[in-house]
């Protein structure tokens, strides 16, 4: 039977400079996003009244799970109608998906499996924390449950072509969500131990001698701390870490085959979402060990090559960092999962301006309504959207969210010296500062955010005296600039000054001596 036709240009990923995009519909979007409950997807009349609220808090994509125990209730019979209900939705109110797909893994456990494999534990094994002690986790070392995962996966991606090929409401979709195995660090069965004393796989090796030059700040320490062995068994390459490295690759491959199967149906782009190492000591198992964190996404980006990216789940409170962490080796940035008060409407800046990430989802977010501050971050940055996608991967742009104590934050950017200084100290209910930063042209820059002001000086030991030519406020209406205040004067005299409101300012500077 031949497939059906999908029209050119599917979702699909480019890059520009150092970054990376997601083209849909032949132009780079970001998506401006929530993750909705767990539950919530699972009931047609449930997403109702959600899809419109949405729509209203400015939206332009939702991240939504579909679950393999209600796609495949019957082994080999496909149930496809909560789907298409999902697509109907945000068809109707305008809004892309992405999809996750709950199969084998969920929060490191296997929650969304269906009941007919929960069930036939000699056909799909549960992962062991100790000899003979079988934990909530199908085996990732199970060859059955795999394919029986990648038949589902693939299921789903054919009908997807189908009945989304031409239209590319779906965008990109998750493969399985916070892999791993919690309560112990690796799997003790005794199918485990046997591969687990058996020698590192060649191609794992070969990988990181390639890359060696670009591996995560974390691998770089781990793997020579170990010695950097170039074969042998688990223990003797990676040594303490050698547990978590095992579980990563063999995750990674059983992931990477599920994805594999997918792509082979319709090739949207794939992603795999971490559970964070929660604090430092925190030992693999307390959070799922295997799962791609920063330490095991060098080995990830080896087993599972039909993984497009891994993106951090990010409920930690050094948000920066973790984006940096995540935009290692090559790494573009996704959070689909991340904290949805106060601080969401500040990250987003951070996120997408520091580090073009290609979609920010604060989780719970059909807990929120248009009244939260997140919906004027996005109405903003929906404006900005065209200026900011045409600046990603330049080195001409700038994101900021203020964190912690941080009052001041000092830069050079399109050939002068930025100097940020916050309106006050960071506050439980209060929107940080945060701002997007664009060098546009020579002497011209765009400013978008609240909460600080911006001063510009000159470059150098003997740097000239700068000042503004004319600074405006306005917006972007379709990717053009409409002014609106000229400021000078009281209004100008401190900087460019974004009050607790999100709002937008060009600059145009001059020097001289």
């Amino acid at each position: 039977m031949a497939r059906p036709k999908t029209a050119a240009g599917i979702p699909h990923l480019r890059r520009q400079g150092a970054a990376t995009q997601l083209i849909v519909d032949g132009k780079p979007m970001v998506l401006l996003s929530g993750e909705v409950h767990n539950s919530s997807a699972s009931s047609l009349p449930y997403m109702e009244p959600i899809w419109p609220r949405m729509a209203a808090m400015g939206l332009n994509a939702l991240v939504v799970p579909v679950y393999w125990e209600l796609v495949e209730p019957r082994e080999g019979t496909f149930d496809f109608r909560l789907v298409d209900g999902l697509l109907a939705g945000a068809r109707k109110q305008r809004l892309r998906l992405v999809l996750l797909w709950f199969g084998t893994w969920k929060n490191g456990e296997s929650h969304y499996a269906p009941e007919w494999v929960k069930t036939d534990l000699a056909r799909f094994p549960r992962a062991q924390t100790a000899p003979g002690c079988n934990s909530a986790t199908i085996l990732c070392l199970s060859d059955e449950a795999r394919d029986a995962d990648a038949r589902a996966l693939a299921a789903l991606m054919r009908h997807l072509r189908r009945v989304d090929g031409r239209r590319h409401t779906v965008v990109a979709v998750q493969v399985e969500n916070e892999t791993g195995l919690l309560g112990g660090s690796r799997d003790r069965s005794a199918l485990g131990d046997r591969r687990f004393a058996g020698r590192v796989p060649a191609a794992l090796m070969r990988f990181l001698a390639r890359r060696r030059d670009a591996l995560t700040d974390e691998f770089r320490r781990l793997w020579p701390d170990a010695g950097g062995r170039q074969a042998g068994t688990w223990t003797e390459v990676f040594g303490p870490a050698a547990d978590e490295v095992f579980m990563a690759w063999h995750i990674g491959r059983y992931v990477d085959r599920v994805a594999e199967a997918g792509k082979r149906e319709y090739p949207l782009p794939m992603y795999a979402n971490t559970w964070l190492v929660g604090h430092d000591g925190q030992r693999p198992g307390e959070y799922p060990s295997g799962g791609p964190v920063a330490g095991m996404l060098n080995v990830w980006q080896a087993a599972a090559p039909h993984i497009d990216w891994i993106a951090p789940d990010i409920y930690r409170n050094d948000f920066a960092a973790t984006c940096r962490q995540y935009t290692q080796s090559g790494n573009p940035l996704m959070i689909p999962e991340t904290h949805r008060d106060e601080r969401a409407a500040a990250n987003v800046f951070y996120a997408v301006g520091q580090h073009d990430a290609m979609c920010f989802a604060p989780f719970a977010i059909d807990d929120l309504d248009a009244s939260h501050p997140l919906a004027a971050s996005y109405a903003l940055l929906a404006d900005l959207a065209p200026l900011v996608t045409a600046h990603q991967g330049t080195g001409r742009m700038v994101g900021l969210a203020q964190e912690g104590g941080e009052m001041v934050r000092e830069f050079d950017l399109g050939g002068y010296h930025l100097r940020v200084q916050y309106a006050r100290p960071v506050e439980p209910g209060r929107v940080p500062g945060c701002a997007i930063i664009i060098a546009t042209g020579p002497d011209e820059f765009i400013v978008a955010g609240c909460g600080l002001t911006v001063r510009f000086s000159g470059l150098g030991p003997e740097a000239p005296n700068v000042n503004f030519l004319a600074l405006d406020e306005g917006r972007f209406v379709r990717g053009k600039w409409v002014p609106g205040r000229r400021l000078n004067g009281d209004e100008s005299y401190p900087g460019v000054v974004l009050g607790s409101e999100p709002c937008v300012c060009r600059a145009r500077l001059y020097a001289y001596a």
